[in-house]
């Protein structure tokens, strides 16, 4: 079982926990099945395929102790006891994410296991700690329960049997969520103590990152070897190759996570460099009015790359999208208004022209849009800030 942290930029998962793998989707949510605690709970189409599987490869220990066909409903429960494994994981993260006031979008559950998002990361390495913590915790807690359950308790041969294979599992799921290398929480955990020591989360996140990557070349060569070593004169293998299949499922997951985690944190050291304007583009100002084709050829006169609308004493009142420029047929722009193919001003799409950084990403996530007027602090019109700049700017920082 495997996690993915909770990310601001671009949204992350927190606390994915593979149930009989691993696996990371954002957001990712699938079929609504209610709310605990006021998070959103979703289940992903995929889990039924995991739960048929797992109920088939499970049936054949079942059809020991309880004969067929009730030893697939047998082998049903123990698939959805399993999942309620990595939902309790899940929860966990959730639920220790609220109480330290991190509000959470939602957990899903999914083919690789589980996913928990977080609307923003940790603010601090020791909260950033106790929940990555919590997931694999609570995991080892119930492990810990089942082996008092199976000296305490005497149980049906039945009961045995699934008390038994759910104490496996969650001692599993434990044990490789505290693996030292994102996604999973313990790449968290070792994330939250580099920061600690170094006073900088991206150092952090980097070294857990990289980590990540050798962990999951790790899983990958474990499973190679698994499946080719033989354990007795039969020749047969002890893993087999639906095992190698998996371990390759998780390390692919493991790899692509720890890789998600190490560009995110480039980006974000980028992200002090966007500056509003340094991106914008000088705009002409036209009416309403004016026909597209006048308008354009303001434009290159005055080699700008944006028209603004405004009105009669000159106050812009709307933003002329590039996109249904460019679509617009010369011979029909000289009898096309510029003002049909304009925005109106939205509060939302007006901005300081002096925006940068994590300020002006938060500013354009608040009202998405293609275009957005810039503004100085006395009111003039400095420019046009265009989304697709932004993006570019990002790619070539």
């Amino acid at each position: 079982m495997a996690d993915s942290a909770p990310q601001t930029e671009g949204e992350t998962g927190t606390g994915g926990t593979p149930g009989p793998g691993g696996g990371h989707r954002d957001p990712g949510p699938g079929l609504y099945i209610g709310r605990l605690f006021g998070v959103p709970v979703f289940v992903s189409p995929s889990w039924f395929l995991v739960a048929v599987v797992v109920t088939i490869m499970f049936e054949g220990q079942v059809n020991a102790v309880v004969a067929r066909p009730a030893s697939f409903a047998v082998a049903f429960t123990y698939a959805v006891l399993l999942y309620g494994s990595v939902f309790v994981h899940e929860l966990s993260h959730a639920v220790t994410a609220l109480r330290l006031g991190l509000p959470v979008r939602h957990v899903t559950l999914h083919i690789l296991g589980g996913e928990t998002s977080i609307e923003r990361e940790a603010p601090t390495p020791g909260r950033e700690f106790l929940i990555a913590f919590a997931g694999p915790l609570v995991n080892l807690v119930l492990a810990g329960l089942g082996i008092l359950a199976h000296l305490l308790l005497p149980l049906p041969p039945v009961g045995l049997l699934l008390t038994d294979a759910l104490t496996f599992a969650n001692l599993l799921v434990g044990l490789f969520n505290l693996l030292p290398g994102l996604p999973l929480d313990g790449g968290r955990l070792v994330r939250a103590a580099v920061w600690k020591a170094t006073g900088h989360p991206r150092n952090g996140a980097l070294v857990a990152g990289w980590v990540g990557r050798a962990v999951a070349v790790a899983c990958l060569l474990a499973g190679a070897f698994l499946a080719t070593y033989r354990i007795d004169g039969t020749g047969g293998a002890a893993f087999g190759w639906l095992g190698l299949l998996w371990s390759a499922l998780i390390a692919s997951f493991i790899w692509v996570g720890a890789g998600q985690a190490i560009r995110a944190e480039r980006v974000r050291e980028r992200i002090p460099l966007l500056d509003a304007r340094r991106l914008a583009r000088r705009a002409t100002l036209v009416t309403a009015e004016t026909p597209v084709s006048e308008a354009v050829r303001r434009a290159h006169h005055d080699h700008a790359g944006a028209l603004i609308v405004v009105d009669g004493d000159g106050r812009p009142r709307g933003l002329v999208n590039e996109q249904a420029v460019q679509a617009t047929p010369e011979q029909r722009r000289p009898w096309i208004s510029i003002g049909d193919l304009s925005r109106g001003l939205e509060p939302d799409l007006t901005l300081p022209a002096d925006l940068t950084g994590e300020d002006l990403i938060a500013a354009l996530r608040r009202a998405p849009a293609t275009e957005y007027l810039l503004l100085e602090d006395d009111g003039r019109v400095y420019g046009v800030l265009v989304t697709a700049d932004v993006d570019r700017a990002f790619a070539g920082i």
